[in-house]
């Protein structure tokens, strides 16, 4: 099956050929590289800009005020920070205009910790994204929730943020895209430059059809009643993970809800599973201070706190400057598989 590296390129190729994608573009975007993770490889409006975060949001916000339609790659989400007033009034534009401006751009950005990327290459995005109003976000998972979000990205009229865990760019899974070859390897020849020379190598897309995910729905990825897992990303795996394995060795079952869009968010999905489980804990690998799951608890406190049968916890990276080169250092600054299994025993284990 394909990666979501693989899923989120076959959506921008759909995008250019069905829902009028007029550029795709940034730091290493076009040939010859076609990103740094390969995302835009083979694209037909892949071009490549300066190396200047701000330019490329000023530059989509340009092409979309002149009728086009483009996604804009920041090469990682760390290198954003310097755009946050651009991001803002990019966010405005169309509150500001009653409506009457679109701002039709996808903002495009690797994501947070698991390629060992030391203090300039693992930061999370989430939670300062979720401070932009006026954007959508979206967060993935997995590639067939990846090629659905960037279809729903490229047609909303707003600016959305598609944020792609950065860890898991080269996974695949066993939810397979309508109209991807069956067969891994075949797909991989059809779409995958070679190394080395590419001078003479153009893609054979496959005939992938539309798939949509709407923006703001939430996806539950395992049933249970000993308590409410919500989480996105990188960490929503570990969560199906450590979900399977309690339940193989304790018999706790639980809801895992994958989030999918950070804003606006599926209050209806985390409602429903707190009311029926009592128990909730939220899983976000970004820093613990000011975190959007923050805001989460805060609204599960105001509105279900008589249905809250313990308290509901939270699951954070830690608040530091950044995330160390060795292992250990990012093994220990952001939640992992053994971090996730113990809240989730411990969530089911605390007595009312």
């Amino acid at each position: 099956m394909a990666t979501m590296a693989q899923a989120v390129r076959m959506a921008l190729h759909y995008g250019e050929e069905s829902l009028g994608v007029t550029d795709v573009f940034g730091e290493d975007v076009g040939p010859p590289l076609g990103g740094v993770f390969t995302v835009t490889q083979g694209l037909k409006t892949a071009w490549n800009s300066p190396l200047d975060e701000r330019g490329i949001l000023g530059t989509a916000m340009g092409i979309a005020y002149a009728g086009g339609r483009p996604v804009a790659e920041i090469q990682f989400c760390d290198y954003a920070f310097n755009t946050i007033d651009i991001l803002k009034v990019a966010g405005n534009q169309r509150w500001s205009s009653a409506g009457n401006f679109d701002m039709p751009i996808v903002l495009m950005m690797p994501t947070g910790s698991g390629i060992h990327g030391s203090l300039y290459h693992s930061h999370a995005f989430q939670s300062w994204a979720s401070r932009l109003p006026g954007w959508k976000v979206v967060l993935p998972s997995d590639p067939l929730d990846a090629y659905g979000l960037t279809l729903s990205a490229i047609i909303d009229p707003n600016p959305v943020m598609l944020l792609l865990p950065k860890a898991l760019l080269r996974v695949s899974s066993d939810r397979k895209i309508p109209g991807e070859p069956d067969d891994p390897s075949v797909l991989k020849e059809m779409i995958d430059a070679p190394v080395g020379d590419r001078s003479d190598w153009t893609p054979r897309w496959p005939e992938v059809e539309e798939y949509i995910v709407p923006i703001g729905s939430a996806r539950l990825c395992r049933e249970g009643d000993a308590g409410t897992i919500v989480s996105s990303g990188r960490t929503l795996p570990l969560c199906n993970q450590a979900a399977d394995q309690l339940e193989q060795q304790h018999g706790w079952r639980f809801d895992v809800i994958d989030l999918r869009s950070i804003f606006p968010y599926d209050w209806k999905a985390i409602k429903n599973s707190v009311l029926k489980t009592g128990r909730l804990l939220i899983v976000d690998e970004d820093t613990q201070v000011s975190n959007f799951a923050e805001h989460l608890l805060r609204r599960v406190i105001d509105e279900l706190f008589y249905d809250l049968t313990v308290r509901p916890q939270v699951l954070l990276g830690k608040h530091l400057p950044g995330i160390g080169l060795n292992p250990i250092y990012e093994m220990n600054s952001v939640p992992q598989l053994e971090h996730i299994e113990k809240a989730m025993l411990e969530l089911a284990n605390e007595q009312c």
